[in-house]
Protein backbone atom coordinates (compact mmCIF):
# COMPACT_ATOMS: atom_id res chain seq x y z
CA UNK A 1 0.00 0.00 0.00
CA UNK A 2 1.25 3.13 -0.97
CA UNK A 3 1.13 6.21 1.30
CA UNK A 4 0.09 9.58 -0.41
CA UNK A 5 -1.64 12.76 -0.41
CA UNK A 6 -4.71 10.75 -2.03
CA UNK A 7 -5.21 8.95 0.88
CA UNK A 8 -3.78 11.20 3.57
CA UNK A 9 -7.04 13.60 1.61
CA UNK A 10 -9.36 10.49 1.72
CA UNK A 11 -8.33 9.66 5.88
CA UNK A 12 -8.79 13.41 6.48
CA UNK A 13 -12.76 13.71 5.00
CA UNK A 14 -13.43 10.66 6.66
CA UNK A 15 -12.09 11.42 9.98
CA UNK A 16 -13.77 15.18 9.51
CA UNK A 17 -9.83 16.65 10.06
CA UNK A 18 -9.10 20.15 8.70
CA UNK A 19 -5.04 19.35 8.12
CA UNK A 20 -2.92 22.14 6.92
CA UNK A 21 -0.08 21.07 3.93
CA UNK A 22 2.72 20.61 6.57
CA UNK A 23 0.46 18.25 8.80
CA UNK A 24 -0.44 16.17 5.61
CA UNK A 25 3.35 15.99 4.64
CA UNK A 26 4.06 14.65 8.39
CA UNK A 27 1.09 12.32 8.37
CA UNK A 28 2.10 10.87 5.07
CA UNK A 29 5.37 10.44 6.65
CA UNK A 30 4.66 9.01 9.66
CA UNK A 31 1.98 6.88 8.04
CA UNK A 32 5.23 5.20 5.58
CA UNK A 33 7.68 4.87 8.59
CA UNK A 34 4.84 2.70 10.28
CA UNK A 35 3.88 0.84 7.16
CA UNK A 36 7.82 -0.26 6.85
CA UNK A 37 7.92 -1.35 10.56
CA UNK A 38 4.81 -3.60 9.66
CA UNK A 39 6.79 -4.84 6.76
CA UNK A 40 9.89 -5.65 8.71
CA UNK A 41 8.39 -7.70 11.37
CA UNK A 42 6.07 -9.42 8.32
CA UNK A 43 9.73 -10.90 7.77
CA UNK A 44 10.57 -12.44 10.83
CA UNK A 45 10.15 -16.58 10.60
CA UNK A 46 6.85 -17.52 12.66
CA UNK A 47 6.08 -20.64 11.62
CA UNK A 48 6.83 -22.74 14.45
CA UNK A 49 5.63 -20.32 16.97
CA UNK A 50 2.54 -21.39 18.65
CA UNK A 51 -0.25 -18.71 18.73
CA UNK A 52 -0.11 -17.07 22.54
CA UNK A 53 -3.79 -17.40 24.02
CA UNK A 54 -3.05 -16.61 27.11
CA UNK A 55 -0.13 -14.86 29.12
CA UNK A 56 -0.03 -16.77 31.74
CA UNK A 57 -1.16 -20.24 32.80
CA UNK A 58 -2.90 -19.51 36.29
CA UNK A 59 -6.72 -20.38 36.32
CA UNK A 60 -9.47 -17.82 37.21
CA UNK A 61 -10.00 -18.43 41.23
CA UNK A 62 -13.60 -17.59 41.69
CA UNK A 63 -15.80 -16.58 44.71
CA UNK A 64 -19.13 -16.38 46.03
CA UNK A 65 -20.79 -12.75 45.39
CA UNK A 66 -22.20 -11.78 48.59
CA UNK A 67 -23.17 -8.60 49.63
CA UNK A 68 -21.14 -7.31 52.82
CA UNK A 69 -20.97 -4.00 54.98
CA UNK A 70 -17.45 -4.10 55.67
CA UNK A 71 -17.29 -0.20 56.59
CA UNK A 72 -20.31 1.79 58.66
CA UNK A 73 -21.69 4.96 57.45
CA UNK A 74 -19.44 6.69 60.46
CA UNK A 75 -16.53 5.53 59.71
CA UNK A 76 -16.88 6.04 55.86
CA UNK A 77 -17.75 9.72 56.82
CA UNK A 78 -15.16 10.32 59.42
CA UNK A 79 -12.79 11.73 57.58
CA UNK A 80 -14.76 13.73 55.08
CA UNK A 81 -14.61 17.65 55.35
CA UNK A 82 -18.39 18.29 54.78
CA UNK A 83 -21.36 15.92 55.62
CA UNK A 84 -24.95 16.05 54.56
CA UNK A 85 -26.88 12.97 56.90
CA UNK A 86 -24.93 10.43 55.85
CA UNK A 87 -23.66 11.33 52.94
CA UNK A 88 -20.73 13.36 51.43
CA UNK A 89 -21.38 17.13 51.17
CA UNK A 90 -19.09 18.52 47.82
CA UNK A 91 -19.53 21.36 46.00
CA UNK A 92 -21.86 21.85 43.24
CA UNK A 93 -20.78 21.31 39.33
CA UNK A 94 -23.21 21.72 37.56
CA UNK A 95 -25.26 24.31 37.54
CA UNK A 96 -29.01 24.09 36.72
CA UNK A 97 -31.31 26.69 34.68
CA UNK A 98 -34.47 27.84 36.09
Amino acid sequence: MKIDKSLILKLEDLSRLHLSEEEREAMILDLSNMLNLVEKLEELPTQKVEPLIYINHEINKWRKDEAANLITNENALINAPETHENFFSVPRVIKLNK
